[in-house]
């Protein structure tokens, strides 16, 4: 098993990364957004702060599991999502739903998708 993991939004993304770093990382995509406000209901708890209620939608759940179970067995964990604000909102909710471990969980961004631009975010 590699000792890093990486989530970017992507998998055509992953591919590329994954070639770039070697043996000792698996890269692996989120596939975008992994939570979301429901869509049948206010989403907010308005009586506590108006405190928002994410939820993984079904056909999330089996990428969440496999997300969680890859996280659990790396060293270090590498949220590489996109420099912008949803970008942002999805490494959160990866580090949120998955119960990242703040002391193994590193937050990333790179403006190519090159050897260079991946090594350099990575250092």
């Amino acid at each position: 098993m590699a000792k890093n993991l990486v989530i970017v939004e992507s998998p055509a993304k992953a591919k590329t990364i994954e070639k770039f770093l070697g043996k000792d990382f698996k890269v692996e995509s989120s596939f975008g957004h992994i939570a979301d406000l429901p869509s049948k209901e206010l989403g907010v708890d308005v009586e506590h702060d108006f405190k928002p209620k994410y939820i993984v939608e079904q056909d999330k759940k089996a990428l969440v599991k496999k997300l969680k179970d890859l996280a659990k067995k790396a060293d270090m964990i590498w949220l590489a999502s996109d420099e912008d604000r949803e970008g942002e909102a999805i490494s959160w909710h990866l580090a949120e739903t998955l119960n990242l471990d703040k002391e193994k969980t590193k937050r990333i961004v790179f403006n190519s998708i090159t050897k260079s631009a991946i090594q350099k975010a990575i250092e």
